[in-house]
């Protein structure tokens, strides 16, 4: 485990596998670090990639600060980036996509930027369905922090039972209960978050964002909505996916990333 030293002073912990150009994952609300994408890394990504999987702040060896701001979040990853060396890729997923966006504006060390369906909060679009973060709140008051993980997945998320399942019997599924606390406060910042596009408009790193081609709607146009404000950016709809494809699909997921890293630019 290594660890960086982020802008409040935090330290922000990470494994680092592999070998080659860095390649930085940034995880979801839901994961405390990405080497629980299991049949992504190590292997295959790190055959191909130094990778820097990364526990956010408040997750695992990672520190914490006095009071929660998503601001924090996005130097926490700019500080990462920065310390590489060459220039880096940027994988972020979900809330970690979000993450990884705002963390794109902040360093100037990067080579390829990859969203896989970031939560993005947009007028008309519910994130979070009414009572949910306080019946989430509920459960967590309760001691119930796997009820926390299951009400995400299920109704935010809208994970299939059989996915839920499949997270359950991973033996990432303890550090992900212990990590469940930070799904609130996240939670509560994406609502407060405003995306505005005219703040992307000039982020010319070469983007590539995944979608599941069954993910729900909300997700579908948050996608859409991102590439639309960047200048160079495409989308490329995984089939058959939804939220996690790193886990019902790994080798669709790794191909994807792969082709869009091994581009030219």
């Amino acid at each position: 485990m290594e660890n960086i030293i982020s802008l409040d002073g935090t330290r922000i912990a990470y494994h680092r596998r592999g070998a080659g150009a860095p390649l930085i994952l940034v995880p979801g609300s839901g994961t405390a670090n990405p080497v629980a994408w299991t049949g992504v890394v190590p292997a295959p990504l790190a055959e191909y990639f130094t990778v820097y999987a990364v526990y956010r702040r408040g997750r695992g060896e990672s520190g914490d600060g006095p009071t929660y701001a998503i601001e924090r979040e996005f130097e926490d990853i700019e500080a990462i980036v920065d310390s590489v060396g060459e220039p880096a890729a940027l994988l972020g997923h979900s809330f970690g996509g979000l993450c990884a966006l705002e963390a794109a504006l902040l360093t100037r060390n990067l080579r390829k930027l990859i969203l896989y369906e970031p939560a993005i909060p947009l007028p008309g679009v519910v994130l979070y369905p009414e009572g949910v973060i306080d019946r989430m709140q509920a459960l967590l008051d309760a001691g119930d922090r796997e009820g926390v993980l299951i009400t995400l997945y299920r109704d935010v998320v809208q994970m299939p039972p059989h996915e839920i399942e499949q997270l359950k019997a991973s033996p990432a599924w303890p550090e992900r209960i212990e990590s469940a606390h930070n799904v609130l406060r996240e939670a509560r910042a994406e609502e407060q978050y405003t995306f505005s596009v005219q703040r992307f408009k000039d982020l010319h790193t070469s983007t590539l964002l995944l979608l599941g081609g069954d993910s729900p709607p909300f997700l579908k146009r948050a996608t859409e909505t991102v590439d639309t404000a960047l200048p160079n950016s495409r989308i490329a709809v995984m089939p058959g996916q939804q939220h996690t494809a790193m886990y019902t699909a790994p080798d669709l997921f790794v191909h994807e990333v792969l082709t869009f890293l091994n581009e030219p630019g």
